[in-house]
């Protein structure tokens, strides 16, 4: 295993590991137990490389304002708690393709928004 130093950052620890036949690789411990991997990881490439991170259960950044939307709209009891966790679960993959947009309009390949257009011009 090398560690190897880029600037600016913390150490980079790299490791050439073997893909069996069926595709499968094996994470190294020092890997695993550093990033702090649970039960479940997410995969998807970028820049041309394999990206492999933990899943991170949200840590309800926005419960109290769905909550509060919910019960403006009249629910209550167990109307509200399954119509809760069925929105709180659409979170995730909404703010994911939020993501997915913005990368590929950094790239030019897709249209972006102003700094006037999310923010507005100083005339208005």
């Amino acid at each position: 295993m090398s560690r190897v130093r880029t600037k600016g950052e913390n150490p980079m620890i790299k490791k050439r590991i073997s893909v069996s036949q069926k595709r499968q690789i094996t994470i190294p411990i020092e890997f695993y137990n550093s990033v702090g991997i649970d039960k479940e990881v997410e995969c998807y490439v970028e820049n041309n490389a394999i990206v492999i991170r933990p899943v991170r259960e949200s840590s309800g950044e926005f419960d109290e304002q769905l909550l509060a939307d919910l019960i403006a709209q009249g629910l209550s009891g167990q109307e509200l708690l399954d119509k809760f966790k069925e929105t709180r679960r659409q979170i995730r993959p909404a703010v994911e393709r939020l993501l997915d947009e913005a990368r590929l309009a950094a790239k030019g390949q897709a249209p972006g928004d102003s700094y006037e257009d999310v923010f507005g011009s100083e005339a208005d």
